[in-house]
């Protein structure tokens, strides 16, 4: 009698509901939108972060690359929690660019940055920081990029109309804020001073935090590596990226950025022999630096020169345990630099690798065949088939 009479009240209170939305005209199923306040620390919460936003595509928080064109070819952005592997280009000219894009990004959203490097000054890599493209500035400078470069005017509309019908794709240019996801940033001048200071930021410059008298115990980490990793662990913690102390201020994104990992001078020997003493060092830095991110609101970028691994069984682990593998490849010193076809481009950019997140498949570009340019001010992604309409009697 009891679940009768239960179901009964369900039965009247729905049959009033009802009744109610009959007299407003509105149906009582409606959707119910993003609550206001959310006590636990999962949810909506996230997305109030400045310079994130949800995919569209599995709800994971993603931060912006710094590179619009390269958000769009990952899918809409970096995934918060994920590594991002750039492997250098052989002279390492425009990987370094790549690198401070990122980290430029994060000052201009307020982001808390960490450099480790063992090459150069992370204080010396923050300024030389691009600086960011305010207002209108974005699309006169991409624009001037286009009538500047040496072309024959005849080719001058129709290269402008497929590079605006290709923006909504690769490069969309709009008005830049810091509320703004995606921003767009002036490769010949400098950020501004005052930014960099009002930026929360943590430096790793290796011959500062390792002693030649370190003993370290065989088939473990490298010296380096063990200490990078205890830096970055600390800083997860001690300012509460990993959820388990809040942290003093409004919930932030954490980016870590390594330069030149597993070069010789991170005291790994891998770019030095097929099989050295330390062949497993980096991939256990890997693997436990991906275990950090996982569980904190961080996301890193990583610089490598894999051309100079030997081992490529190395490589093949490198990549398993990085969430995202982009390649660059240079022009200089190769057939390509005087080939007609590549003229306008300084190399070609490879998508080797995107994360299956919360999902069964992986988003991929329409756009394969990319290349990329560096003219005056602005790093430009495009598809480099767009010569042939110079050449079309070419075959390829």
């Amino acid at each position: 009698m009891a679940a009768v009479a239960t179901c009964g009240s369900v039965a009247a209170s729905t049959g009033s509901a009802v009744a109610t939305a009959s007299k407003s005209n509105v149906t009582s199923f409606q959707r119910r939108g993003p609550r206001a306040s959310v006590t636990n620390d999962s949810g909506p919460r996230l997305v109030s972060i400045a310079g994130t936003r949800p995919s569209v595509r599995n709800g994971q928080l993603l931060v912006s690359t710094g590179l619009p064109a390269l958000d769009q070819l990952l899918g809409g952005g970096l995934a918060v929690g994920t590594v991002l592997l750039i492997e250098e280009d052989k002279y390492n000219i425009y990987s370094p660019l790549l690198f401070k894009y990122f980290l430029a990004e994060g000052i201009v959203n307020g982001h808390t940055l960490l450099v480790a490097s063992a090459k150069e000054d992370p204080a010396n890599i923050l300024q030389e920081l691009p600086a960011p493209l305010l207002d209108d500035k974005c699309k006169k400078e991409f624009d001037e990029d286009v009538y500047n470069h040496k072309t024959p005017e005849s080719n001058i509309k129709m290269k402008i109309a497929w590079r605006y019908q290709l923006l909504p794709k690769m490069e969309q240019i709009g008005p830049v804020s810091s509320s703004r996801f995606g921003h767009y940033y002036d490769a010949s001048k400098r950020m501004p001073q005052e930014l960099i200071e009002a930026s929360n930021w943590h430096g790793f410059f290796l011959p500062e935090k390792i002693s030649s008298t370190l003993k370290v115990e065989p088939c473990s980490l490298t010296p380096g590596y063990t200490k990078l990793l205890q830096f970055i662990q600390n800083i997860i913690y001690e300012e509460g990226f990993d959820g388990s102390n809040p942290q003093k201020k409004q919930r932030n994104i954490l980016r870590i950025g390594i330069q030149n990992l597993g070069s010789p001078l991170w005291g790994d020997d891998i770019c030095c022999a097929e099989n050295g003493g330390n062949s497993h060092s980096l991939t256990k830095f890997l693997y436990v630096l991906r275990g950090l991110l996982r569980t904190s609101l961080s996301a890193c970028i990583i610089t490598m020169p894999t051309h100079l691994i030997q081992n490529k069984a190395i490589i093949a682990r490198v990549t398993t345990l990085s969430d995202v593998v982009v390649g660059l490849e240079s022009f200089i010193g190769s057939e390509r630099e005087t080939n007609p076809l590549y003229k306008d481009y300084h190399g070609l950019i490879h998508i080797r690798q995107i994360p299956r997140l919360n999902n069964l498949i992986c988003d991929e570009s329409d756009v394969k065949d990319l290349a990329f340019k560096l003219k005056r001010k602005l790093f430009t992604i495009e598809d480099w088939r767009k010569s042939l309409w110079s050449f079309p009697n070419l075959k390829i």
